[in-house]
């Protein structure tokens, strides 16, 4: 077994990748940006799942700091970095969210490289391949990546594309013996971990607690986080995975959010019954998008159905994600369970 870093260890896509090491027998040191988090975390991976308790240990290390990082990566024998802010909308300071990222990446292939690793796994996101290109009819395969400044494309998905790039350009320059993957998931659904809910999983959340007054017509390509972290795991090893990208995907066509509010009424029953039934009608949300920029993304997408390949991520991975609605039951479930729904 390897010994592995995950960065970002109290993320939501990171807890469950740091389950999945430790149950394959994996030692798992993982980075926190303060130690005064450490109990917090032990209890909520436990929560979720962790054993070998005495497998996992933390370091403190900032994306912003070169302090830490030559800790953090020695011994080990590979790198899945996760960590990076997530920030949607307008920003004042885009830096604020891009350097993280971007000047992150760096600085943790620079550590892993000068430490011996064989390979970084890199998270990195559909963002930098689907968005902003207006209405394609077609499917989206890693071949693709986003305009900077497309329809649609926010701080987020900028921050993305910017840091997957520079990472590549570091390998092809400087990164010597080191070998670099990156994994690229759609929207992440599925059972939270602690009382903390991110990312995709906040259209669940908000449609169980009737904070969701209606559904836009979007249509979401949803992806389990733990198929995504399984993938994460594969991709460590896997011969071939080596210098490729890796949609992480159902291979379902995008599904509509009023279709995710269906799944909650129908499996979740009384517990689904503040959940909306109503559409938004598009010209509202065009409306909104002129005054509230985190509204810009979805008005660019009205109506369009994405799809989304995961050929590769079958074949050289071995992953065969589940369907979306299991993704979409099993975080409404978790929130119901943890009290985050009310």
């Amino acid at each position: 077994m390897s010994h592995v870093l995950v960065t970002g260890g109290s993320g939501f896509i990171a807890g469950h990748v740091i389950v999945q090491l430790l149950e394959q027998g994996h030692t798992v040191r993982s980075t926190i940006r303060s130690l005064r988090k450490e109990a917090t975390v032990r209890s909520v991976l436990r929560d979720g799942g962790a054993v070998r308790d005495d497998a996992l240990a933390f370091v403190e290390a900032d994306l912003m700091n070169d302090a830490g990082w030559a800790e953090a990566v020695a011994g080990t024998d590979y790198v899945i970095h996760l960590a990076s802010p997530i920030r949607t909308g307008k920003v004042k300071d885009e830096e604020e969210v891009i350097s993280p990222a971007r000047d992150g990446a760096l600085r943790v292939l620079r550590a892993a490289r000068d430490a011996g690793a064989r390979r970084v796994v890199l998270t990195s996101a559909f963002h930098a391949v689907g968005f902003g290109h207006g209405h394609l009819d077609r499917v989206f395969t890693e071949r693709d990546w986003s305009p900077l400044n497309g329809p649609g494309v926010d701080v987020y998905g900028r921050s993305k594309i910017l840091a997957e790039r520079a990472a590549w350009d570091f390998m092809a320059q400087r990164g010597d013996r080191l070998e670099l993957t990156t994994i690229l998931p759609v929207a992440v659904m599925g059972p939270v971990m602690g009382n903390d809910v991110s990312g995709a999983n906040h259209i669940v959340q908000n449609s169980l607690n009737g904070h969701m007054p209606g559904y836009p017509n979007m249509f979401v390509p949803i992806v389990d986080v733990r198929d995504v972290a399984a993938a994460h795991v594969a991709a460590m090893t896997a011969p071939g995975a080596a210098g490729q990208r890796f949609l992480v995907a159902t291979g379902e066509p995008a599904i509509a959010m009023k279709e995710i509010g269906a799944t909650l009424r129908r499996d979740l029953g009384v517990q689904a019954s503040k959940v909306p039934t109503r559409s938004i009608p598009n010209f509202v949300v065009r409306l909104t998008a002129l005054f509230q920029d985190e509204y810009k993304s979805v008005a660019a997408d009205l109506g369009y159905i994405k799809r989304v390949s995961n050929d590769k991520t079958r074949t050289l991975l071995g992953i065969t994600p589940r369907p979306a609605r299991e993704a979409i039951v099993a975080a409404g479930r978790s929130m119901i369970a943890r009290g985050l729904a009310d």
